[in-house]
């Protein structure tokens, strides 16, 4: 086997350069064909080898679907609406466990209305999408000048908006600012003028853990804010 390879590496080295969803849907392709024309003779080894082939194939389109998907920023948030870790508070903290999707998810209330945001250290400021805030009534500044704003689809104009109040876990933040982007469905992004407003934050073994300046019982439970 080992003399194959290296006959293969010096014979098609550019084999080593494929993509592994395009080798594996050759090699898939192949199976069926060759499994075919022997089973076509009456071989048991050709059907076989066309079934593992279609088995690959088979594989092969699950995986590329879910590339594609994951592409999809609004994947994540349908992701984590379906379940996973919670978010808790002790000791005054705010602790949120990684989600499956490899993100932190808030779960929290813009101006009472529940809301899920995926935290961002790399954003600057809070991020809402336009049926978000306007569920919210977070209405856009048409007295400030909009903003460019890259995502994962290209550059999108972003309208600033200011938020009344965002209350999550032990936190409640207040005339905090924010953009409006116009898409539907999210994500919803928690940026670093949120965080920076914190006594601190940290992650702790796969843990985000916020510790605010004045912490509350609970910022959904509706008691008087603190911040």
């Amino acid at each position: 086997m080992t003399q194959i390879y290296a006959w293969l590496e010096r014979g098609a080295p550019w084999l080593g350069q494929l993509s592994p969803l395009f080798a594996a849907t050759c090699a898939a392709l192949l199976l069926v064909v060759v499994g075919g024309a022997l089973a076509a003779r009456g071989g048991r080894i050709g059907g076989a080898a066309r079934f593992a082939g279609n088995l690959l194939m088979l594989a092969v389109f699950a995986l590329a679907v879910m590339r594609f998907v994951r592409m999809d920023p609004s994947f994540d948030a349908a992701l984590h609406s379906m379940g996973g870790p919670a978010q808790s508070v002790s000791g005054g903290e705010t602790r949120i466990p990684l989600a499956a999707d490899g993100h932190y998810w808030i779960k929290a209330r813009l101006n009472g209305v529940p809301l899920r945001l995926m935290v961002d250290t790399g954003a600057t400021v809070t991020a809402l999408s336009g049926d978000a805030a306007e569920a919210a009534g977070v209405e856009p500044d048409r007295l400030r000048p909009e903003a460019t704003v890259e995502t994962a689809n290209g550059s999108v104009t972003a309208a600033p908006a200011r938020i009344d109040e965002l209350r999550f876990g032990s936190v409640v933040a207040r005339d905090l600012d924010a953009i409006v982007l116009p898409v539907e469905g999210g994500p919803n992004v928690l940026g670093m003028n949120v965080l920076t407003r914190l006594k601190g934050w940290r992650v702790e073994n796969g843990v985000l853990i916020l510790t605010p300046h004045q912490p509350q019982v609970e910022a959904l439970s509706g008691r008087a804010p603190t911040r």
